[in-house]
């Protein structure tokens, strides 16, 4: 089998392990359908936008798109980013809850994060280049945030003062965003 799944303590949210093959002069991971577990399989099958974003110095406030409702698959292709994915289901026993795992371009790791949770993620290294899979086209309209550090989500961010958009600076707590993700 060309992966390892391995559940995190999120239920739902994957850490996925792809076999690497090569040498010294390359090296080779394949992302195929026929040879995932069904959520991987579903969600290759029904991607609709491929991104792929260079990263310095910063932190994304995690940020769900609703009402789209999307599923991703990101991984690091240069340098390490530390990806965090929080449950904002609000009947749900892990609400508020959240995982965070280093994504590296040395570690080769993806994370599948499923719709009911917010995505953020922080640049460890001078900068790192991320790609990321999702399910539904970008909707502008529908984006809603979370704070970065809200104290009741607890975060253990590896970096202290992040440079944030203004857009990332204003997000509420997720105790404050009801209307949004209900």
């Amino acid at each position: 089998m060309p992966f390892r799944f391995k559940q995190t303590d999120l239920p739902g949210v994957w850490l996925i392990e792809p076999r690497v093959c090569g040498d010294q002069r390359a090296v080779s991971l394949r992302l195929t359908r026929s040879q995932s577990s069904p959520p991987l399989a579903s969600m290759l099958a029904s991607c609709r936008r491929i991104t792929q974003s260079r990263l310095a110095n910063l932190a994304r406030a995690p940020l769900p798109v609703h009402p789209s409702r999307t599923r991703k698959l990101v991984r690091a292709i240069v340098g390490e980013v530390f990806d965090v994915a929080v449950d904002v289901r609000r009947n749900a026993v892990t609400y508020g809850k959240w995982v965070g795992v280093n994504l590296s371009a040395a570690n080769h790791r993806l994370i599948y994060i499923p719709p009911w949770c917010a995505h953020g993620f922080c640049v460890m290294s001078d900068y790192a280049e991320v790609v990321y899979k999702t399910t539904v086209e970008y909707a502008p309209q529908h984006e809603h945030g979370i704070s970065w550090d809200d104290p009741a989500l607890g975060i253990s961010w590896p970096i202290s003062e992040p440079r944030l958009s203004e857009r990332d600076r204003c997000w509420p707590v997720l105790s404050d965003t009801e209307a949004v993700f209900v």
